[in-house]
């Protein structure tokens, strides 16, 4: 006996009507209103107290700001960046390494080294490579117990520029060893067990397993350290380095327009540690696929869909779903 349609149950029914959408209404927050134009009215006053101080030279700003030694300052901030980050990171790798080994000399070598260059300030360390000829004249350099020595004077091998990277690099290999300490023991060591089990060596597991997932929490921090640096090289001027706040400093020395350089100077680190915000947030969304089924939307396409993309209400009035078509079996419904 076959079944027809007729002895098809109601619950096969598709429906003929879409319900009626959900009016809801939003809760009302006035006192968020309120915070926000207090707020506002306190910027505005003092963006405008600043701006419009009587004896505030805004013609002069605009002069020094594209000045060729303002420039040839801004290029020399980064070099020290680049050069100083440089050897933070790769001496920082190797000291998280060292840390993180079962030997207790070579642990505890890192250890003393973390320790005393987080515990000094960097701007003594500096200071302390920029004087270092007054207590060691002399450099020598060649293979103990042996005629094999090179011999060379001090203050010509450690220039300011090399005492500045000197301090700001090894200071910053101290936190970037932390760092990247953190993203190797953040990594699940059940990895590095099965990756052992497969007969890898402990720096092949380092370099194929650990660092490449633990990259996503050490990308973070690198990036803070780094607008950090940018900002930190500017205690460079302790050396005499021509760093930007050091030519800033020198230039207002001359014509004594002492808060407009500085503004000069504070535009120009602005400018930089914004690229280098933006930087850093595209290379932490790259190194978050792997952690993150759907990478969330950059500034910029979020701003082409508030151009280009509108939200549609929802359809109202009958709605017609397409039918649904059973197949019938002798016997069977």
């Amino acid at each position: 006996m076959s079944a027809g349609p007729e002895a098809v149950g109601n619950p096969l029914q598709p429906a003929t009507r879409r319900p009626d959408a959900i009016k809801a209404i939003p809760v009302r927050h006035p006192w968020r209103w309120v915070a926000a134009a207090v707020v506002l009215a306190f910027a505005a006053a003092v963006i405008y107290t600043f701006a419009t101080a009587p004896d505030l030279q805004w013609s002069v700003i605009g002069n020094f700001l594209f000045y060729p030694e303002i420039l040839q300052g801004v290029l020399v901030t980064l070099e020290l960046t680049v050069i100083a980050m440089v050897i933070g990171v790769i001496l920082g790798v190797i000291l998280a390494v060292m840390r993180l080994s079962v030997n207790p000399v070579v642990s505890s070598v890192s250890w003393f080294y973390i320790w005393f260059f987080r515990g000094t300030p960097v701007l003594v360390q500096i200071f302390f490579w920029f004087n270092i000829g007054s207590i060691l004249p002399l450099i020598h350099i060649g293979i103990p117990f042996t005629h094999l020595v090179w011999v060379g004077t001090t203050n010509r091998i450690v220039t300011p520029l090399l005492a500045a990277i000197l301090g700001l690099g090894l200071n910053e290999a101290a936190y970037m060893s932390e760092i990247v300490r953190a993203g190797i023991i953040s990594v699940d060591t059940g990895q590095t067990e099965a990756a052992q089990a497969l007969g890898m060596t402990r720096v092949l597991v380092m370099r194929r397993i650990v660092l490449p997932q633990a990259m996503r929490v050490i990308i973070p921090p690198t990036g803070n350290e780094t607008i950090s640096m940018l900002k930190t090289s500017s205690l460079a001027y302790i050396a005499t380095v021509g760093e930007l706040f050091f030519i800033q400093k020198e230039i207002s020395n001359f014509n004594y327009d002492i808060i407009e350089l500085v503004i000069v100077a504070s535009l120009w680190y602005l400018a930089m540690t914004s690229v280098l915000t933006f930087g850093q947030y595209y290379l932490e969304r790259y190194f978050a696929r792997g952690a993150s089924r759907q990478l969330p939307p950059t500034p910029l396409q979020r701003f082409r869909r508030l151009l280009f993309h509108f939200h549609e209400p929802p359809p109202v009035g009958p709605f017609e779903p397409p039918p649904i078509y059973t197949h019938h079996e002798e016997g069977r419904v």
